[in-house]
């Protein structure tokens, strides 16, 4: 008797040991490696990986770590599918944000390349996880001759599940204030806004873009409601398609056509002293081939909160254009 209660009692435990396990690898939840890296885990899988370190003791270090990113994992959680240090134009990272003309106080300065300035996380603002959906928001200075923070930003990252064909879903909200003084977000496509870097082994000639406008020209076109790529990395294909919220500044161009796979949002704007200035931008990930417009744009109307279903688009489908190689004395080029 005394043996089938002791039995009962392990049954139980075992039980109950196994339901916890389930529990601890459902949702989401975060896994922070201090002062370095904080991942977000779905269902305990890595799917991104925030990466928030600065250092400056060496050049190298500095190179990995002057600006915060986000790293987007593959379906097992086991590696990123986007590019982080080094590489093929080694200041592109990730999902990541930057102005290489930054006009403050009679000056110009590259928030985008860093030769002299550095984004630093100062905190985590919020940390909030739950069955289907994680949010972080990190307070980053944007740094200038070494103690200048001439833009506070807070950066907002939801990731939430996705629904067939999407993986998942990452909303991008960045609250940028000018503290110092006035300023004005200026640049190019190629080297300014909200952008998305595959990782650096991507197979480059098999890289394709899909534009919600029939005969686009993304050298010339303003304002596309989205843009999306495919790739190939890793002998699987990927497509990313980020969408433009309606309340960001008009007149915003996507560089979308290198063969490596950078491709983002790009406007310019000025930002008055203690004013702030917010973009949103939605970026929809799928393991596989580039799902159907309709998915896309039932997505995009959802997060542009519009009441009524925007009309499909006739697209165009291009190839990549071959990006020239970076000259090693200048790498940072592009």
């Amino acid at each position: 008797m005394r043996r089938q209660v002791l039995n009962c009692m392990a049954i139980v435990v075992f039980a109950m040991a196994a339901s916890s396990a389930k529990c601890a690898d459902s949702g989401f939840s975060f896994a922070d490696t201090q002062g370095q890296y904080l991942d977000i885990l779905m269902d305990g899988r890595i799917v991104a990986r925030y990466m928030y370190a600065h250092d400056n003791s060496t050049p190298e270090r500095r190179l990995e770590t002057y600006k915060p990113y986000l790293h987007v994992f593959d379906a097992e959680g086991k590696a990123p599918i986007t590019k982080g240090a080094g590489g093929l134009f080694p200041h592109h990272h990730g999902i990541f944000i930057g102005w290489n003309k930054i006009a403050f106080s009679g000056k110009s300065y590259d928030l985008w390349h860093m030769p002299k300035a550095d984004m630093v996380h100062q905190k985590f603002l919020e940390q909030k996880a739950g069955p289907d959906q994680a949010t972080i928001t990190s307070l980053t200075s944007w740094i200038v001759e070494t103690d200048k923070t001439i833009v506070e930003e807070e950066r907002t990252m939801n990731v939430r599940r996705g629904t067939t064909p999407a993986r998942i879903i990452i909303d991008f909200t960045s609250k940028l204030k000018a503290p110092l003084g006035d300023l004005n977000l200026d640049g190019d496509p190629e080297h300014s806004g909200v952008h998305y870097r595959p990782a650096n082994e991507v197979v480059a000639k098999e890289t394709v873009y899909v534009f919600p406008r029939e005969g686009a020209d993304s050298h010339k076109d303003l304002d596309y409601p989205w843009v999306g790529e495919s790739y190939t990395l890793a002998g699987k294909r990927y497509s990313v398609i980020e969408m433009n919220h309606p309340d960001n500044p008009k007149n915003t161009k996507f560089s979308a056509y290198r063969d490596y796979g950078r491709f983002g949002a790009f406007f310019k704007a000025p930002i008055k002293s203690g004013d702030t200035l917010t973009v949103k931008y939605r970026f929809m990930v799928v393991d596989g081939e580039m799902p159907a417009v309709d998915v896309i744009q039932k997505s995009w109307d959802e997060f542009a909160g519009v009441k009524e279903p925007t009309p499909l688009p006739k697209l165009t489908v291009k190839p990549a254009e071959v990006t020239a190689p970076a000259k090693k004395s200048a790498p940072a080029a592009k």
